[in-house]
């Protein structure tokens, strides 16, 4: 959000436009991104391998329908299980094929044992720094917010959080989770295949916002409102 050119001590006004994109049309969301790990979601949410999605995707909801049914501490306890079982069995039957073929062929995970896991000083610090930019910008946005330094974007929180209430009272956190889930790996493929129509009547929705939020404004005593560049 840009920040207004004069701040009024009591109350400022975004005016609406904090919520406009700022990117250029025609842009490649898959280069915006910047970075492989980006793109590698980016390729993930929208299907481009599909077996690697489904699996991603399988995986992830069936969890998330485990914890829904049983406690956090059952479903770490039987993966951790199942995943023993397996590579115990796996080892016991590779150890019987050795005895009786008499070959040394040696540990069946050899290769996995010797990988260097280690995470080096220069990779944590660089994990911990973007982290910390994270954290403080969400710190400085909640100041703002709390302390009501601009009176419209508080009480669009307020009006989010009383919003939350009802579906709090509807929903649990799990379920939320499998709603997001369902919705990250289908609503960006709708969008892609429907674009055109979906971005004429978000914009026609965001004009309605910008409208219903200017008379809103207008209404509010102290509102400094910013003058055109």
């Amino acid at each position: 959000m840009a920040e207004p050119a004069t701040q009024s001590p009591y109350i400022s006004s975004s005016g609406g436009g904090g919520s406009g994109s700022t990117e250029p049309a025609g842009r490649d969301p898959k280069v915006a991104g910047g970075s492989p790990q980006s793109c590698a979601v980016h390729d993930l949410i929208f299907w481009r391998d599909v077996k690697k999605t489904g699996l991603v995707f399988s995986t992830t909801l069936i969890l998330l329908l485990s914890l829904a049914a049983f406690s956090v501490i059952s479903v770490v306890s039987y993966l951790i299980l199942a995943l023993l079982s397996v590579t115990i069995s796996f080892r016991v039957y590779k150890s019987v094929i050795q005895a009786v073929q008499k070959s040394e062929e040696g540990h069946p995970f050899k290769a996995y044992l010797d990988l260097d896991v280690a995470v080096s000083s220069d990779t944590f610090h660089n994990y911990v720094s973007a982290t910390m930019v994270h954290i403080n910008h969400a710190l400085k946005l909640i100041m703002r917010l709390f302390l009501v330094e601009d009176l419209v974007d508080s009480l669009k929180l307020a009006v989010v959080m009383w919003l939350m209430t009802y579906v709090g009272a509807i929903f649990n956190g799990i379920t939320l989770l499998i709603l997001a889930e369902l919705l990250v790996f289908s609503a960006p493929v709708v969008y892609e295949k429907y674009k055109t129509q979906i971005d004429h009547y978000v914009g026609i929705a965001r004009e309605q916002i910008k409208s219903v939020v200017s008379k809103v404004q207008a209404k509010l005593p102290g509102v400094v409102k910013k003058k055109p560049e």
